[in-house]
């Protein structure tokens, strides 16, 4: 029995690389159902996953899944993209925070309700790009770095809905987005199961690979951990003298 056993997840970019491996990891686990948000057309032999027609960029499309889905427990903010870029185009830094940002904004606010009913888990994959830049992807990095103060800002507006929101900081992974990276990768299925392991704990930041778990206790010491823990107690406080 995990904390996942019984549990209803949402994952989107489910049908490859991390995605994917996260969806067989809610099934390993014991998930009652897991809805797999893919751009495309999608199959799977087991009778727990119900593919899910979801493209983050498409508002449209997102409200009408969020209206197929009765309940929720866990949602993955998995969708990415990752292209190499110099910031020459600005087409292409547009791309990736419409997918990276937007995307995550979005499917958040549309399965928020239902989240906040169950008391249910918003999982965020970032990148340690999100702490600083990699020159050779500079479009993606900065999209992550957005997406990773968004996840901080949601971790402190929707505690008092009881919705926890979890960042995730993965290092290089053996995907298809990664593979003209030279570097040391985790595989996708251990980089899956240290993140539902993360979940389960409770982790507010979840560093799911060897590369990425060099950082952690650097970054749970640091001032800028410090600083959101300040802020968001100042923000706990502002809604508790609105409720006086």
């Amino acid at each position: 029995m995990t904390a996942t056993t019984g549990k209803i997840v949402l994952i989107t970019g489910a049908n490859r690389g991390i995605g994917r491996a996260l969806l067989e990891e809610a099934l390993r686990r014991g998930a009652r159902q897991v809805y797999a948000g893919t751009r495309e057309s999608f199959t799977h032999s087991d009778e727990r996953v119900t593919p899910l027609l979801l493209d983050v960029t498409d508002a449209a499309q997102t409200e009408q899944a969020a209206q197929t889905v009765p309940s929720l427990d866990t949602l993955v903010n998995n969708a990415g993209m990752a292209l190499y870029d110099d910031l020459n185009d600005r087409a292409v830094l547009e791309r990736h925070l419409a997918v990276n940002l937007f995307g995550v904004h979005g499917v958040t606010q549309a399965f928020l309700p239902l989240l906040a009913r169950s008391r249910g888990a918003i999982v965020n994959n970032l990148s340690v790009a999100s702490f600083a830049p990699l020159p050779i992807v500079p479009a993606y990095s900065i999209s992550k770095a957005a997406a990773f103060s968004l996840t901080q800002s949601q971790r402190a507006l929707l505690a008092d809905l009881g919705v926890r929101v979890h960042a995730v900081f993965t290092g290089p992974t053996d995907t298809e987005m990664s593979r003209g990276l030279d570097a040391p990768k985790a595989s996708p299925e251990s980089v899956a199961r240290a993140i539902f392991d993360g979940v389960e704990n409770q982790e507010e930041d979840i560093f799911p690979d060897s590369m990425s778990q060099t950082m952690a206790a650097g970054w749970q010491r640091s001032p800028a951990k410090a600083l959101e823990r300040e802020y968001a107690a100042v923000a706990a406080a502002e809604r508790g003298k609105s409720y006086a």
